[in-house]
């Protein structure tokens, strides 16, 4: 074994710690992306199902003289992918009723269906 001087150990040791320092890095890198990549996966269907909800409700004749009437809208989907309403946060009852005539047990296409999860969609009738 040939003899080393106190540099090179210096060298060799400072290199271990480099890519230590690396790997740690890498591996946060890693971690995040995946947790970004994950992240914009899980509202694809959410807004696959808020076009389809604004498509069912703009096939309408809602009276309507002047202005605009707002609306949260609560609301899960059943296992057979039919929305349920659970219920309709506005001032008019018309647009209430309106809103659940047309949205309760209209079936919709999602790729995964979350039985039970509540979503709340925010619904706004213009003339």
């Amino acid at each position: 074994m040939r003899n080393m001087g106190p540099i090179q150990i210096i060298n060799i040791k400072k290199r271990k710690v480099i890519m230590k320092k690396v790997g740690i890095t890498l591996m946060a890198l890693c971690l995040f992306a995946l947790g970004a990549a994950h992240a914009n996966d899980s509202t694809v269907p959410e807004k696959k199902l808020s076009t389809q909800i604004q498509k069912i409700l703009n096939r309408n004749t809602f009276p309507l003289e002047e202005g605009e009437i707002m609306a949260d809208v609560r609301f899960t989907i059943n296992k057979e992918g039919e929305i349920v309403v659970l219920s309709v946060d506005t001032p008019d009852a018309t647009l209430e009723g309106f809103v659940k005539g047309r949205l309760n047990y209209q079936k919709v296409e999602l790729p995964v269906i979350k039985e039970g999860k509540i979503f709340t969609v925010s619904v706004r009738v213009m003339a």
